[in-house]
């Protein structure tokens, strides 16, 4: 039975090079000279974060846009970033900024998926695996148009699929 994953995982191997793109910039440009501004990558398990460390708010929104440049530059979906968590006040006037990089779809997304292909009326079933969705039919079309469909819809998260199967 003909079937896909839809998963949602970064390019590590891109972002990583973005981060170390970004921090050798930081380290060269002027308006950085004698600053403490740099970003850091985190890994906990599977959860992976970014720390933006700066002197001061402006220099943080100047390192994340830094970030978002090399980002785009290296291909890397700037979604896979979350920046809605508050700047953190430090010793003295430094800050920083924690955001998540998205791996996997959290389960109301993976919902969202599901009840998406259930009310197309396309003639696939979609299963929660875990942290992937799979999508299986009885005719590649099928699949291909649910594809299409999701890749429509669902576009506040970067989703790739994978594992596409005859």
């Amino acid at each position: 039975m003909p079937s896909f994953d839809t998963v949602l995982e970064p390019n590590l191997v891109e972002l990583r090079n973005a981060v170390e793109q970004s921090n050798k910039e930081i380290g060269t440009r002027f308006d950085f000279k004698g600053s403490s501004a740099h970003i850091e990558s985190v890994e906990a398990g599977k959860d992976r974060s970014l720390q933006l460390l700066a002197d001061s708010d402006f220099q943080i929104g100047q390192v994340k846009d830094l970030l978002l440049a090399k980002l785009t530059k290296r291909g890397v979906d700037v979604r896979f970033l979350d920046f809605s968590a508050k700047l953190e006040k430090m010793g003295g006037d430094k800050v920083r900024q924690t955001v998540p990089v998205k791996q996997g779809i959290d389960s109301d997304t993976a919902k969202k998926i599901q009840t998406l292909i259930k009310q197309s009326k396309i003639k696939v079933q979609a299963a929660i695996q875990g942290d992937t969705v799979r999508v299986s039919g009885t005719k590649r079309d099928d699949l291909q148009a649910a594809i299409a469909l999701l890749k429509k819809e669902v576009a506040d998260v970067p989703l790739a699929f994978n594992n596409f199967r005859d």
